[in-house]
Order: C-alpha cells, then sequence, then structure tokens
C-alpha cells in the first residue's frame, strides 16, 4: 500500500475512533502515521494530541479516585483495602509512565525529525 493510502487510511480511523469515544485506538492509528515520518497537517496533530489527551486524562482521573478511595480507607484503618489500592494505583501510574515514554519516542524518533515548520515543531514540545 501506498505511503500516502497508508496515511488517509490511518487518520480516517483516527476520526472514527474519536467519534466513537475510542481513544486508545484513535492513538493507535495517529502512531502509525508518525511512523510513516511525514509531516503532520495541522489536523492531523490535533487528532494525536486529542487522543493522547484523553487516554492520559480517563487514566489520571482513574487514579485522582482511587487516591481519594485510599485516604477513606486508611482513615477507616482498613489496611488490607490500602494495600490493594495501592497495588491498583501502581499499576494505573505504570500505564501511565508506558503512555508517556510512547508518545515521547514517537515526537523524538519520528515526528520532530520530520518537522518542516517553526509551528510543529513548538506544538511536539509542548506536547
Amino acid at each position: 500500500m501506498s505511503t500516502e493510502k497508508e496515511r488517509e487510511r490511518h487518520v480516517y480511523l483516527a476520526k472514527l475512533a474519536e467519534q466513537a469515544e475510542r481513544y486508545d485506538e484513535m492513538v493507535e492509528s495517529m502512531k502509525n502515521v508518525a511512523r510513516l515520518d511525514v509531516e503532520l497537517t495541522v489536523e492531523e496533530r490535533n487528532l494525536l494530541s486529542v487522543g493522547y489527551k484523553n487516554v492520559i486524562g480517563a487514566r489520571r482521573a482513574s487514579w485522582r479516585i482511587m487516591s481519594s478511595i485510599e485516604q477513606k480507607e486508611e482513615s477507616k484503618g482498613n489496611e488490607q483495602n490500602v494495600k490493594r489500592i495501592k497495588s491498583y494505583c501502581q499499576k494505573v501510574e505504570e500505564e501511565l509512565t508506558r503512555i508517556c515514554n510512547d508518545i515521547l519516542v514517537i515526537i523524538d524518533q519520528h515526528l520532530i525529525p520530520s518537522s518542516s515548520s517553526v509551528e510543529s515543531t513548538v506544538f511536539y514540545y509542548k506536547m
């Protein structure tokens, strides 16, 4: 499949995933576009950014909720539940770390090297 056709397919799938609120899949589609080592359009940059924002945001919200529950369990003195919650929080933290490292690699290895405009480069650094 030609690079342009592949690009169009992944961008379309990312838009579809966004409409279905399936942000993990949206991110995967846009990572595939980034790996083509082409400069992203404004629309493509926004799709990538929105996907990551939502993927990260959902996990941050989960972590905040669990942290709040952990504090309540600690105040009740329920150490067994506190241990369970801490373990679960750690799982979410590891997911966040993996996702953040993942986008940093994509930005460093594919997006910035393929960027020819200052606007694009600044956008990636701000991400």
